[in-house]
């Protein structure tokens, strides 16, 4: 990895003094401080970096930077599912895809040969040329699910989660209108939406439920292990 990054420095030197970019001492910090981290960095996070390393360069001058970096071919700009940009490196003829952790944010890269095969040729199966992809696996963690507890009321599951209700708390009537809505303890439901605010929705048995947050509360579950 190393010789990839002074590889990397020297096309920097000679792509941002060909195209006569200005200001290219402070850009070439930019591109120091974000080679030496490992993780999908904001615009904020690399200037917090470039900080501790005793630069103290403005935030647009850096998102401007990271934009060339990225029209250069030296980084890559993902907003994953929340919305929030960052950055990671983009060596010259490596690939990875992404897990992505939906409770602690956590992003994972992976590589498996055999599934760039695979798309290759599902590609072809359907006279696809393939010219690019990516693949984001969200789920949580192995270190989340460890410090998660075996029960839960569903207002604090994340959508895509297979779960089992276990219980109803909160006496006689909310049994008896979720028992009228359809849901029954031992049924097995998937997290629609939850957006950590307003409703939720899940389905169970091929069927869309909306629940307010109070209801939701009320509804305790156990994760669907694979």
């Amino acid at each position: 990895m190393k010789h990839i990054h002074v590889q990397e420095k020297e096309q920097f030197k000679k792509l941002f003094r060909q195209e006569q970019i200005d200001n290219f001492e402070d850009r070439f910090k930019v591109l120091e401080v974000f080679l030496q981290t490992e993780k999908h960095v904001t615009v904020d996070e690399l200037v917090q970096l470039l900080g501790k390393n005793g630069w103290d360069l403005d935030p647009e001058f850096v998102r401007e930077t990271l934009k060339l970096m990225g029209r250069f071919g030296f980084a890559h700009k993902s907003s994953f599912d929340n919305g929030v940009f960052r950055y990671e490196h983009r060596h010259l003829g490596q690939h990875h895809d992404h897990l992505i952790c939906t409770k602690c944010r956590q992003i994972i890269e992976f590589n498996d040969d055999r599934l760039e095969k695979l798309q290759i040729q599902i590609a072809a199966a359907h006279g696809f040329h393939m010219l690019q992809h990516k693949m984001e696996i969200y789920g949580i963690c192995s270190e989340c699910l460890k410090a998660r507890v075996k029960l839960m009321p569903l207002i604090l599951a994340k959508p895509g989660e297979r779960l089992v209700i276990k219980e109803f708390t909160g006496g006689a009537g909310v049994r008896v209108r979720l028992l009228t809505m359809g849901l029954r303890v031992g049924d097995e439901i998937e997290v629609i939406t939850n957006n950590n605010q307003g409703q939720l929705a899940i389905a169970a048995d091929f069927n869309r439920y909306v629940l307010g947050r109070g209801l939701a509360q009320k509804i305790i579950v156990e994760s669907v292990r694979d």
